[in-house]
């Protein structure tokens, strides 16, 4: 729609009426519409689709506060009023404020392109940076890659070479090896011959010690005649003494009991004297004898009454692979008289009222010793 840019204005004589009685003066303001152009626009379209800018004009009333009082040649008031200099000074304010208004328009439209072209170079150059790092990270990658492999490949050569330095130097020691071997082969048979030599005086030398040794061999035969004789004699002096010039037998010899046909000894030492399984077992064959075998019921209930203390006693009952094995080599026959499991590093006490028990082979305890009786 066109723009529509009318200004009205008017100009009013006002006339004096004649002074009357009182000589009072009237006057009257006119007011001029006028029609005022409004800053807001308003867009429409028309029947093709196409937008138009419309300017809306406000009619306001406008009061002329600007007014002359003149009088003329009859002595009449006139009043001007200024509607034409103050409608021409609004015309010219609102064109300028037009101008104004399109020139700052058209610089804002200028500095908006400017900024669209400028962020349009910024993303263009940005996407160029990023396909340039892009193909940079690409190649970089390649080239990591490419490193790899020639490191993996340097490594294995020096790694092969490494192994045929070492196969070259193993084989130099094998060879440096065989050459000593054949020199000593060599020095050993120049020896051989020689100590075959020297075997003739060997065999004479050896053939003197023979000698010897057979002269040594029936010195201790005789010897060991005078030992069995003086055993002998001990054995008659312990199991016979001399009492009143008669010699009167027993089975066991003094401080041994008697059960059945076996002989045994009580070792009830002191504390300090106490001994660990082995050393009251050594005890027992420096005795000719051994730590007591129990083959029956009977047997156990006649060596389990001849305890006085409550201390534990040392049997020849010990945990070997698993088993409880009598010192004669036999094993436990009745598991009854034992049910504590076997472990290595077990040996068997006989406590007074306890029974039997497991206790380590180390501790120091009081022990029994067993031997055949004699048959008088």
């Amino acid at each position: 729609m066109a723009e529509e840019g009318e200004v009205h204005y008017a100009s009013v004589v006002f006339k004096t009426k004649q002074a009357k009685p009182k000589d009072r003066t009237e006057e009257e303001t006119v007011y001029d519409e006028v029609k005022v152009r409004n800053e807001k626009t308003e867009k429409s379209s028309d029947p093709n689709g196409r937008t138009e800018e419309e300017t809306v004009y406000d009619e306001v009333k406008v009061r002329n506060e600007t007014t002359e009082k003149n009088l003329d040649s009859n002595g009449n008031l006139v009043m001007i009023v200024d509607n034409v200099g103050a409608g021409l000074l609004a015309d010219k304010e609102t064109e300028k404020r037009s101008h104004l208004y399109q020139w700052s328009r058209c610089c804002f439209g200028t500095v908006c392109v400017i900024l669209l072209l400028g962020i349009i170079g910024v993303c263009v150059y940005l996407t160029f940076i990023h396909e340039s790092e892009s193909q940079l990270k690409s190649n970089q990658t390649a080239l990591l890659a490419e490193n790899s492999n020639l490191t993996k490949l340097n490594n294995k050569l020096t790694s092969d070479n490494e192994n045929l330095t070492r196969n070259h130097n193993d084989l130099t020691v094998r060879m440096n090896n065989l050459t000593q071997a054949y020199d000593v082969l060599e020095n050993k048979i120049t020896n051989l011959t020689a100590e075959n030599k020297n075997l003739s005086k060997q065999n004479q030398e050896l053939e003197a010690d023979r000698k010897n040794l057979t002269e040594q061999v029936q010195n201790t035969e005789a010897k060991q005649v005078e030992f069995n004789v003086s055993r002998a004699q001990w054995s008659i002096d312990a199991y016979c003494p001399k009492e009143n010039n008669a010699r009167t037998c027993k089975q066991c010899e003094g401080g041994w009991l008697l059960i059945t046909s076996s002989c045994y000894a009580v070792n009830d030492a002191q504390p300090d004297k106490r001994r660990s399984w082995e050393g009251a077992r050594e005890d027992c064959r420096g005795k000719g004898s051994d730590l007591v075998v129990v083959g029956d019921n009977p047997e156990k209930t006649s060596v389990n009454g001849k305890i006085w203390t409550t201390s534990g006693f040392w049997i020849g009952l010990k945990a070997e692979n698993g088993k409880w094995k009598w010192v004669d080599g036999s094993d436990l026959a009745d598991n009854s008289w034992m049910t504590q499991e076997p472990q290595d590093g077990r040996c068997v006490i006989l406590v007074k009222g306890e029974g039997w028990k497991s206790v380590s082979c180390d501790e120091k305890q009081q022990w029994i010793c067993e031997k055949a009786a004699l048959s008088v």
